[in-house]
């Protein structure tokens, strides 16, 4: 695998790390649409509002049923028999306070004894404000979070016995720092992301395909001049008064066998001689000859040396003195450094003031 490869692939790692944490900080929000009828005016009162948050363990999904208050505490803390409903009530959503226990104790609770789903509303003194609530034990139920005010609302009115029908509904995604087109946008860039560089590998996969077709192309048709070449040595069977078979010094580099009468041995361009099925192969696989590295294929005619463009440069002009003595002459170059010489009585004198 070669740089860029690996470059696109932790691309498109840290790209779906980043869709992935985008996913986790999204919460989504949910529309409570409620209808009861007004004891006083015996009409039916319909309200419509964006004002629930889905918990992050929550079903994403749409719930709907009569709202149900727990017995005694509102915060709906316990495990058996904390609701006024049964089994074959009809579907029915939990309405409870926030404290006194997890909100997955919450949800459980009210899971059991079948509630469709529960609505949490905040604690008093935080106005219509919501958290984030998290219940990992509690997943496979809708629950959404509203705020105190909201939820009073709805507890005064249940308790007044005012049968309150609620349905929750799947809202928009928000977060802390990404919106709806910013989820878009990473969605838009992974799958282009993603399509770049299947392409890219495509690419590389049909570029090195092409390569490798080429080359052996190439190598079929070498190895074709080669064996027409090779075709071109000099054959000749050996006779018992031949001096390769008259000696055991004589015999083929490539078997390590001598030579015998009747066998047939090939004379290469450089007057080597071989069995001529040993040296055959080897020239289809290595090209030269075996004792001397006579490139034979060349030699034939199967591939032209290649012509070395070596630009001889004229040498630079230096400043030669000679030094005559005792010793043989030899010659010193000045290229006006500092010079070092081997005779040491020389040195002396060279870097001693002239009179």
């Amino acid at each position: 695998m070669d740089r860029k490869t690996q470059h696109g692939l932790l691309l498109l790692l840290c790209l779906s790390w980043l869709v992935q944490c985008s996913a986790a900080f999204v919460f989504w929000t949910s529309v409570l649409e409620s209808s009861y009828t007004d004891s006083s005016s015996n009409k039916t009162v319909d309200q419509f509002c964006e004002c629930g948050v889905y918990g992050r363990n929550s079903m994403i999904e749409k719930a709907s049923g009569i709202i149900a208050l727990p017995r005694g505490d509102p915060r709906g803390c316990g495990l058996y028999n904390i609701y006024n409903r049964n089994f074959t009530s009809p579907p029915w959503i939990a309405l409870v306070k926030r404290g006194n226990c997890t909100f997955s104790e919450k949800i459980i609770a009210a899971k059991r004894q079948g509630a469709v789903g529960v609505i949490v509303y905040n604690v008093d003194g935080t106005g219509n404000s919501t958290t984030h609530m998290t219940h990992p034990e509690a997943d496979e139920i809708v629950a959404v979070m509203i705020g105190n005010i909201k939820g009073r609302e709805f507890y005064e009115l249940v308790k007044n016995g005012t049968e309150v029908y609620m349905i929750i509904n799947v809202g928009s995604p928000h977060g802390p720092w990404i919106d709806t087109y910013w989820l878009y946008f990473l969605s838009i860039a992974f799958f282009v992301v993603t399509a770049a560089s299947l392409a890219y590998f495509v690419f590389i996969s049909a570029n090195r395909l092409l390569n490798l077709r080429s080359q052996r192309r190439e190598e079929r048709r070498v190895r074709s001049q080669a064996k027409k070449a090779i075709a071109r040595l000099q054959v000749r069977t050996l006779k018992r008064d031949d001096v390769e078979t008259s000696s055991d010094s004589h015999m083929c580099a490539v078997c390590i066998e001598s030579y015998r009468p009747g066998e047939v041995v090939t004379v290469l361009t450089c007057d080597h001689i071989f069995h001529k099925t040993c040296i055959e192969p080897w020239l289809l696989e290595r090209r030269t000859c075996p004792m001397c590295k006579c490139d034979i294929l060349k030699a034939l005619g199967v591939e032209e040396e290649p012509k070395e463009d070596v630009s001889v440069q004229p040498p630079a002009e230096v400043t030669v003195i000679t030094v005559t003595g005792q010793e043989p002459l030899y010659e010193v170059p000045l290229t006006g450094a500092e010079h070092l010489y081997d005779n040491r009585a020389f040195e002396e004198d060279a870097h001693a003031p002239r009179r």
